[in-house]
């Protein structure tokens, strides 16, 4: 392969990285289990009581979380503590995506293909 071909292909792979890292961002409540532990460890049972969610639901969310390389969690008793991992990264592109809407205004929720009006 030539140079050209392979700057192509590292793009296309760096391309896909992040579409799959903003899949990941692309639930509400994985953002709001994030932001809640932006204030620290929590369990399981602390985010569900917060969030109104199922034990169920926040546990399938939190395991896409830490698929993703976003969350961990260590043992404590027979509970386990939930935590943000790359902590200030992460709060960085939730801010950055917070001045873009700031930015866009009503446009990305007014959107025909992405629009709170498609879900």
């Amino acid at each position: 392969m030539n140079a050209r071909v392979d700057q192509a292909v590292d793009e296309a792979s760096a391309m896909s990285a992040a579409a799959c890292m903003f899949r990941s961002l692309g639930d509400p409540a994985r953002l709001a289990i994030l932001r809640h532990l932006a204030s620290g460890e929590h369990k399981v049972v602390d985010l569900t009581a917060h969030l109104g969610l199922a034990q169920s639901t926040v546990s399938a969310h939190l395991a896409c979380l830490r698929d993703c390389g976003l969350v961990s969690s260590r043992p404590q008793g027979r509970a386990s503590m939930w935590s943000l991992q790359h902590a200030a990264v992460l709060m960085d592109v939730l801010a950055s995506a917070e001045r873009l809407l700031a930015a866009t205004g009503d446009a990305v929720t007014l959107c025909a293909t992405y629009g709170e009006a498609t879900r």
